[in-house]
């Protein structure tokens, strides 16, 4: 019987060579490793493609002071931008409003409290900042009709505010639509709101497939502009049905992905006049790719990750139903295809989705992309952080080319 198939415990007394037992360990190391790279990768691509109930509330409240009309919080880096924010709290069933920054000192951040809409914010303990200040349109007086948009999948919600016929420059059939980011719901547009009414355009804010308000779709993921572009299709159908001629296209964030894949493949592409993009992602391989720094994991980690949302046989790790384009998605390698204006406003310290494609597109098409640049204000807190220079940006904008 020869060595390699001596039974286990024979010849024990015999010296197992060094190298051998180097060969074992470095070959359980990687397979470790492996291993460890493997299930870090399919977390990681989960996360980007599973939409999430809630975000969440990791920001310390200290104290509540209903006299005083304050609410001291923990120091972070949300907490100490100065703004107006929703605070929410009670795992999202509680809902207040900050504004200013009174004062900053031993770890905390004492902001004034504007209101709390529902919740009692002086049993809280944990919340978290969010950028969408306003729960409802009704809430700036504004004439407010809640509409049906049919898509594909089913009706999807939305709101529509008519123009104001009376201002300054209205002219029938000029409608803007605006489209929210991942994982939150058309409240975060309604800040554009009081502007684009003033600028005498009617506004749609859509809901678009599992975001919570419009239908699921039939696996349940994100595909990060890929497909939601169709419920946005929908809604600018919509529009053209009710008297829409001129069209521009608003989106935040992952909305901005969104109206990019719309604006180039919409079949009515000849009545979408401009795009305006607020911390847009222009090409997901870079947010990818940042997203991995910010949470220590090496460059080949984000690549297979896109290699994995990006390839049918990935759906057996994520539950897709069809692999997401990549290069479809990166318009700055698709910047020759820009045929329209842009306007895209970015804050360089985002903080989730980097302005390096930004700026990218922004060199690349200088005839039609104008990028107006922030600091401070972090991820679609631009309005939150400075609405005067966030608002002039886009009126500007607007007017002077009269669209």
């Amino acid at each position: 019987m020869s060595d390699e198939h001596a039974p286990i415990g024979a010849d024990a007394g015999r010296a197992v060579p060094a190298w051998a037992v180097t060969a074992i360990a470095v070959g359980s190391v990687a397979t470790l490793a492996a291993a460890g790279l493997a299930f870090v990768t399919a977390k990681f691509s989960r996360s980007v493609v599973i939409p999430t109930d809630s975000a969440v509330e990791d920001l310390r409240i200290h104290a509540v002071d209903l006299d005083a009309r304050t609410v001291t919080l923990g120091v972070s880096a949300d907490s100490l931008v100065p703004g107006r924010y929703s605070l929410w709290f009670a795992n999202g069933r509680g809902h207040a409003r900050v504004g200013d920054i009174v004062s900053v000192g031993g770890g905390r951040v004492i902001r004034s409290l504007e209101r709390i809409d529902h919740g009692t914010l002086q049993d809280a303990r944990w919340g978290r900042l969010g950028s969408w200040y306003y729960l409802d349109p009704r809430e700036l007086g504004l004439g407010v009709e809640d509409v049906v948009v049919e898509t594909e999948l089913g009706p999807a919600p939305a709101w529509v505010v008519r123009a104001d016929p009376e201002a300054p420059g209205a002219r029938p059939g000029r409608w803007v639509i605006a489209v929210h980011g991942r994982g939150v719901r058309r409240a975060e547009t309604i800040r554009a709101l009081p502007l684009l009414h003033e600028l005498g355009f009617t506004t749609l804010q859509v809901s678009y497939r599992n975001d919570g308000e419009a239908p699921r779709s039939s696996d349940g993921r994100y595909a990060l502009g890929d497909t939601e572009w169709h419920d946005v299709e929908a809604g600018i159908r919509n529009a053209v049905d009710h008297g829409a001629t001129s069209i521009v296209l608003f989106g935040w964030s992952m909305g901005g992905a969104t109206v990019l894949q719309a604006a180039t493949r919409s079949e009515f592409r000849d009545r979408i006049t401009a795009v305006i993009l607020d911390s847009p992602v222009v090409a997901w391989s870079d947010t990818i790719v940042f997203q991995g720094h910010l949470n220590h994991l090496p460059e080949p980690v984000s690549q297979a990750v896109m290699a994995t949302i990006g390839n049918a046989v990935g759906k057996v790790v994520t539950g897709q139903q069809q692999p997401i384009d990549f290069k479809r998605l990166d318009f700055v390698a698709r910047a020759s295809e820009i045929s329209f204006p842009v306007l895209i406003l970015h804050s360089d310290d985002d903080g989730f989705v980097p302005s390096t494609a930004s700026r990218k597109l922004a060199e690349a098409r200088p005839d039609l992309v104008t990028l107006v640049p922030f600091s401070i204000a972090k991820h679609v807190r631009l309005w939150n952080y400075d609405p005067v220079r966030y608002t002039a940006a886009i009126r500007d904008w607007i007017t002077s080319r009269a669209l």
